[in-house]
Protein backbone atom coordinates (compact mmCIF):
# COMPACT_ATOMS: atom_id res chain seq x y z
CA UNK A 1 0.00 0.00 0.00
CA UNK A 2 0.99 3.43 -0.45
CA UNK A 3 0.65 7.01 0.63
CA UNK A 4 1.51 10.39 0.09
CA UNK A 5 0.74 13.65 0.77
CA UNK A 6 1.82 17.07 -1.13
CA UNK A 7 2.94 20.13 0.38
CA UNK A 8 3.22 23.00 -1.71
CA UNK A 9 4.18 27.48 -0.17
CA UNK A 10 5.30 30.58 -2.28
CA UNK A 11 7.52 31.05 0.91
CA UNK A 12 8.11 34.67 1.12
CA UNK A 13 7.68 35.13 -2.49
CA UNK A 14 5.62 36.97 -4.97
CA UNK A 15 4.14 33.87 -6.64
CA UNK A 16 5.34 29.97 -6.21
CA UNK A 17 7.45 28.89 -9.05
CA UNK A 18 7.47 24.93 -7.95
CA UNK A 19 5.02 22.37 -9.25
CA UNK A 20 3.81 19.08 -8.09
CA UNK A 21 1.76 16.56 -9.56
CA UNK A 22 1.13 12.46 -9.33
CA UNK A 23 -0.42 10.21 -11.57
CA UNK A 24 -2.28 6.85 -10.44
CA UNK A 25 -1.85 4.35 -13.09
CA UNK A 26 -2.51 0.23 -12.83
CA UNK A 27 0.65 -1.10 -10.55
CA UNK A 28 2.37 1.96 -10.95
CA UNK A 29 2.70 5.27 -9.35
CA UNK A 30 5.08 7.91 -10.82
CA UNK A 31 5.40 11.71 -8.61
CA UNK A 32 6.66 15.26 -10.11
CA UNK A 33 8.16 17.80 -8.46
CA UNK A 34 9.57 20.99 -10.55
CA UNK A 35 11.17 24.05 -9.64
CA UNK A 36 11.51 26.68 -12.12
CA UNK A 37 14.47 29.10 -12.01
CA UNK A 38 13.84 32.00 -10.21
CA UNK A 39 15.85 34.54 -11.96
CA UNK A 40 14.42 33.41 -15.82
CA UNK A 41 11.13 34.92 -15.12
CA UNK A 42 8.72 32.26 -16.55
CA UNK A 43 10.01 29.64 -14.21
CA UNK A 44 5.94 29.34 -12.87
CA UNK A 45 5.00 28.58 -16.69
CA UNK A 46 7.96 26.24 -17.30
CA UNK A 47 7.40 24.08 -13.96
CA UNK A 48 4.05 23.38 -14.76
CA UNK A 49 4.26 23.32 -18.24
CA UNK A 50 7.18 19.92 -17.83
CA UNK A 51 4.55 18.55 -14.89
CA UNK A 52 1.50 18.75 -17.24
CA UNK A 53 3.22 17.64 -20.14
CA UNK A 54 4.29 14.35 -18.22
CA UNK A 55 1.28 13.59 -16.47
CA UNK A 56 -0.48 13.84 -20.12
CA UNK A 57 1.84 11.79 -22.04
CA UNK A 58 1.17 9.02 -19.22
CA UNK A 59 -2.32 8.96 -18.93
CA UNK A 60 -2.76 8.56 -23.21
CA UNK A 61 0.06 5.44 -22.79
CA UNK A 62 0.60 3.90 -19.64
CA UNK A 63 3.53 2.25 -20.76
CA UNK A 64 5.29 5.11 -21.86
CA UNK A 65 9.04 5.28 -20.03
CA UNK A 66 9.99 8.25 -18.16
CA UNK A 67 12.87 8.27 -20.01
CA UNK A 68 10.66 9.23 -22.92
CA UNK A 69 8.39 11.60 -20.87
CA UNK A 70 11.51 13.45 -19.55
CA UNK A 71 13.21 13.68 -23.21
CA UNK A 72 9.33 14.54 -24.99
CA UNK A 73 8.67 17.28 -22.60
CA UNK A 74 12.34 19.07 -22.74
CA UNK A 75 11.57 18.99 -26.62
CA UNK A 76 8.22 20.80 -26.29
CA UNK A 77 9.35 22.87 -24.17
CA UNK A 78 12.26 24.12 -26.34
CA UNK A 79 9.60 24.47 -28.71
CA UNK A 80 7.26 26.84 -26.44
CA UNK A 81 9.91 28.82 -25.39
CA UNK A 82 10.39 29.65 -29.56
CA UNK A 83 6.76 29.69 -29.47
CA UNK A 84 6.73 32.67 -26.98
CA UNK A 85 10.14 34.19 -27.65
CA UNK A 86 11.49 32.98 -24.57
CA UNK A 87 14.62 31.00 -25.33
CA UNK A 88 16.20 32.94 -22.40
CA UNK A 89 13.75 31.98 -19.84
CA UNK A 90 11.73 29.29 -19.55
CA UNK A 91 13.62 26.72 -17.62
CA UNK A 92 13.04 24.12 -14.44
CA UNK A 93 14.11 21.14 -12.59
CA UNK A 94 12.19 18.00 -12.45
CA UNK A 95 12.67 15.20 -9.85
CA UNK A 96 10.05 12.05 -10.65
CA UNK A 97 9.75 8.86 -8.36
CA UNK A 98 8.57 5.94 -10.14
CA UNK A 99 7.15 3.11 -8.17
CA UNK A 100 6.07 -0.02 -9.54
CA UNK A 101 4.67 -2.86 -7.17
CA UNK A 102 7.88 -3.88 -5.38
CA UNK A 103 10.65 -1.77 -6.80
CA UNK A 104 11.26 1.78 -7.49
CA UNK A 105 14.08 4.24 -8.68
CA UNK A 106 14.26 8.09 -9.31
CA UNK A 107 15.17 10.13 -12.53
CA UNK A 108 16.13 13.61 -12.08
CA UNK A 109 17.48 17.13 -13.74
CA UNK A 110 18.22 20.04 -11.84
CA UNK A 111 18.78 20.48 -7.50
CA UNK A 112 15.14 19.16 -6.76
CA UNK A 113 16.02 16.06 -5.03
CA UNK A 114 14.64 12.22 -4.05
CA UNK A 115 15.55 11.37 -0.53
CA UNK A 116 15.10 7.27 0.19
CA UNK A 117 14.76 5.72 3.77
CA UNK A 118 14.20 2.50 5.27
CA UNK A 119 13.00 1.76 8.62
CA UNK A 120 13.05 4.82 9.62
CA UNK A 121 16.98 5.90 8.04
CA UNK A 122 18.60 7.71 5.36
CA UNK A 123 19.59 5.78 2.65
CA UNK A 124 20.54 7.90 -0.17
CA UNK A 125 19.49 11.00 -2.27
CA UNK A 126 19.83 12.03 -5.94
CA UNK A 127 22.68 14.41 -6.51
CA UNK A 128 22.54 18.20 -7.76
CA UNK A 129 23.30 18.74 -11.02
CA UNK A 130 24.60 21.97 -9.24
CA UNK A 131 28.24 23.88 -8.86
CA UNK A 132 28.60 22.91 -5.38
CA UNK A 133 27.32 19.34 -5.91
CA UNK A 134 30.29 18.77 -7.87
CA UNK A 135 32.64 20.78 -6.03
CA UNK A 136 31.71 17.79 -3.03
CA UNK A 137 32.07 15.02 -5.14
CA UNK A 138 35.64 16.49 -6.49
CA UNK A 139 36.91 16.02 -2.39
CA UNK A 140 37.37 20.29 -2.27
CA UNK A 141 33.98 20.98 -0.35
CA UNK A 142 31.94 18.86 2.21
CA UNK A 143 28.68 17.93 1.93
CA UNK A 144 27.62 19.85 4.48
CA UNK A 145 28.45 22.68 2.94
CA UNK A 146 26.55 22.50 -0.09
CA UNK A 147 23.60 24.15 2.18
CA UNK A 148 24.09 27.82 1.96
CA UNK A 149 27.12 27.47 -0.39
CA UNK A 150 27.47 30.74 -2.44
CA UNK A 151 27.04 29.36 -5.69
CA UNK A 152 23.88 27.21 -4.47
CA UNK A 153 21.47 28.53 -6.96
CA UNK A 154 24.39 27.85 -9.92
CA UNK A 155 22.75 24.62 -11.97
CA UNK A 156 24.76 23.18 -14.69
CA UNK A 157 21.96 21.16 -15.94
CA UNK A 158 17.74 22.00 -16.24
CA UNK A 159 15.06 21.55 -18.38
CA UNK A 160 14.86 24.23 -21.30
CA UNK A 161 18.42 24.47 -21.72
CA UNK A 162 19.43 22.74 -25.18
CA UNK A 163 20.81 19.40 -24.98
CA UNK A 164 23.39 17.60 -27.29
CA UNK A 165 22.44 14.37 -25.60
CA UNK A 166 20.19 13.59 -22.59
CA UNK A 167 20.78 15.46 -19.42
CA UNK A 168 19.08 13.71 -16.79
CA UNK A 169 19.88 11.29 -14.58
CA UNK A 170 18.34 8.08 -13.87
CA UNK A 171 19.05 5.73 -10.51
CA UNK A 172 18.99 1.61 -10.50
CA UNK A 173 16.14 0.47 -10.09
CA UNK A 174 15.55 -0.83 -6.47
CA UNK A 175 12.95 -2.99 -4.39
CA UNK A 176 11.23 -1.61 -1.59
CA UNK A 177 9.13 -2.81 1.16
CA UNK A 178 6.96 -1.69 4.21
CA UNK A 179 8.13 0.68 6.03
CA UNK A 180 10.55 2.50 2.91
CA UNK A 181 9.64 6.10 2.33
CA UNK A 182 10.47 8.50 0.14
CA UNK A 183 11.31 12.39 0.28
CA UNK A 184 10.82 14.51 -3.44
CA UNK A 185 11.42 18.43 -2.26
CA UNK A 186 12.69 22.16 -4.20
CA UNK A 187 15.53 23.52 -2.87
CA UNK A 188 13.64 25.57 -0.72
CA UNK A 189 12.88 22.89 1.36
CA UNK A 190 15.95 21.24 1.87
CA UNK A 191 18.15 23.21 2.05
CA UNK A 192 15.88 24.27 5.65
CA UNK A 193 15.81 20.92 7.19
CA UNK A 194 18.52 18.26 7.46
CA UNK A 195 18.91 14.76 6.77
CA UNK A 196 19.36 13.68 10.45
CA UNK A 197 15.99 16.01 11.32
CA UNK A 198 14.17 14.16 8.39
CA UNK A 199 15.32 10.37 9.62
CA UNK A 200 13.86 12.09 13.88
CA UNK A 201 10.40 12.58 11.97
CA UNK A 202 10.15 10.09 9.89
CA UNK A 203 10.13 7.89 12.82
CA UNK A 204 7.39 9.88 15.00
CA UNK A 205 5.11 9.93 11.92
CA UNK A 206 2.56 7.88 11.52
CA UNK A 207 1.20 9.09 8.24
CA UNK A 208 2.93 11.13 5.40
CA UNK A 209 0.94 14.02 6.11
CA UNK A 210 1.98 14.22 9.83
CA UNK A 211 5.92 13.37 8.51
CA UNK A 212 5.77 16.35 6.38
CA UNK A 213 3.71 18.73 8.72
CA UNK A 214 6.85 18.63 11.14
CA UNK A 215 9.18 19.19 8.51
CA UNK A 216 7.29 22.13 7.50
CA UNK A 217 7.59 24.06 10.61
CA UNK A 218 11.49 22.82 10.94
CA UNK A 219 11.36 24.59 7.41
CA UNK A 220 9.76 27.46 8.75
CA UNK A 221 11.68 28.09 11.95
CA UNK A 222 15.06 27.82 9.76
CA UNK A 223 13.70 30.52 7.24
CA UNK A 224 12.82 32.96 9.81
CA UNK A 225 13.45 36.14 9.07
CA UNK A 226 14.99 35.01 5.52
CA UNK A 227 13.46 36.31 2.04
CA UNK A 228 12.29 32.43 2.17
CA UNK A 229 11.99 31.17 -1.86
CA UNK A 230 9.71 28.91 -2.61
CA UNK A 231 9.16 25.18 -0.67
CA UNK A 232 7.35 21.97 -2.38
CA UNK A 233 7.74 18.26 -1.28
CA UNK A 234 6.06 15.08 -1.59
CA UNK A 235 6.11 12.74 1.21
CA UNK A 236 5.60 9.11 0.24
CA UNK A 237 5.27 6.18 2.66
CA UNK A 238 5.05 2.01 1.24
Amino acid sequence: MITYSILSNKGKRKINEDYTGVVELPGRFVFLLADGLGGHGNGDYASRFVVEHIRQLLLENPETSMEKCIQDSQDRLIEEQKRLKAENSMKTTITVLEVCEKSARFLHVGDSRVYYFRKNKYISRSLDHSVPQMLCMSGRIREKDIRGHEDRSKLIKVMGMVWNAPKYDVSETFNIGKKDAFLLCSDGFWELVEEKTMSKLLKKAVTPEEWLSAMEREVLRNGEGTNMDNYSAIAVMI
